[in-house]
């Protein structure tokens, strides 16, 4: 009790602070997500995600090898697919010599002990923006995932080391898991988007694959009817329980910060790694209200990320990974 306890003494100065830490950050916890595009010598900036870019395939070389230098060793690939190699059932997903297919293997080429993630999900080639196949004016079910099976077979040929499946599709971990084990791809393993909420801070990412849901007749105008409803808890420990019974190696929950409670109840509920993915609009609120001075850009950032390893995060999927890293180290 007071006097005789002071919790005050621990928090004297920095050294002391940081002594008694109980949340830290390093950069082994992070996944870095890069966007690719074809091309040659192409760097274009995100518009609605400044400092962020596609990169092509050359560029793309160069970007792992400056990630392995600040020791950030795990990247989650996706690409911005042309709008004529774009249909409703995403075949150029499952072409070897597709554009992630050719991403996969120059990032393995320039760093091999990098760990390779990759999208797992039709919304980047369909021409309807979703991320499953559409008959009738609904996202189909058990056709996407066999498709998505065949997709994370394709990567794991490649040389992906781990399949992240990002579609909310019922079975879907199951009918991936079978299919990498009948084809021999048993250390491939499986990072599911769990927890993945139906949530209105995507909008950048959608910007920067120009993967919208499109604005049509008859075709869903959002993907609430297969990502979660965000006033929903329990669900959330359902829809992991089921990923990690398929056979998902690392569970997630997406997005970050406004979920804080959710990652909480996954890591007490289950022992496997827990991924957040501190989403683009995440990104870009911190961004543009640093930009009008309204906030200090790093220490809004630090407190964030740090905010989600303490709530239970083993693993943070992030677009500051490399400036969070630049301060840490």
């Amino acid at each position: 009790m007071f006097p005789l306890r002071r919790n005050r003494r621990l928090r004297t100065n920095e050294t002391i602070r940081s002594l008694v830490r109980e949340t830290i950050l390093s950069p082994s916890d992070f996944i870095v997500p890069l966007f690719v595009v074809e091309g040659k010598n192409v760097k274009e900036e995100i518009a609605s995600m400044p400092n962020y870019f596609r990169l092509s395939l050359d560029l793309l070389e160069k970007e792992v090898k400056d990630l392995a230098k600040l020791n950030l060793k795990t990247v989650l690939v996706f690409v911005k697919v042309p709008d004529n190699l774009k249909d409703n059932k995403g075949t150029e997903a499952l072409n070897p010599n597709g554009l992630m297919q050719r991403a996969i293997k120059v990032i393995k080429n320039a760093v091999p002990d990098m760990i390779v993630m990759t999208d797992v999900a039709l919304d980047p080639y369909s021409s309807f923006g979703h991320d499953g196949v559409i008959e009738n004016g609904m996202i189909v079910n058990d056709l996407t995932s066999a498709i998505l099976a065949e997709m994370s077979c394709s990567h794991a040929e490649a040389g992906a080391d781990i399949v992240a499946p990002s579609d909310m599709m019922d079975g879907r971990i199951l009918e991936i898991r079978e299919a990498l084990e009948d084809e021999g791809y048993v250390n491939t393993g499986i990072m599911a988007y769990s927890a993945k909420y139906a949530s209105a801070h995507y909008g950048p990412f959608r910007d920067a694959l120009d993967s919208a849901p499109v604005d049509a007749q008859n075709i869903p105008k959002d993907k609430k009817t297969y990502q979660m409803d965000y006033h929903n808890r329990i669900e959330a420990i359902r829809e992991t329980r089921m990923d990690i019974e398929e056979g998902a190696d690392i569970v997630m929950v997406k997005p970050g910060i406004a979920y804080l409670d959710i990652v909480r109840e996954v890591k007490n509920a289950f022992d496997v790694p827990v991924a957040v993915y501190q989403v683009s609009g995440e990104y870009a609120m911190i961004k543009a209200a640093s930009e009008r001075g309204w906030l200090d850009h790093d220490a809004v950032m630090m407190e964030q990320v740090t905010a989600i390893k303490r709530a239970g995060a083993d693993i943070l999927a992030s677009y500051f990974a490399k400036e969070v890293v630049k301060i840490i180290s």
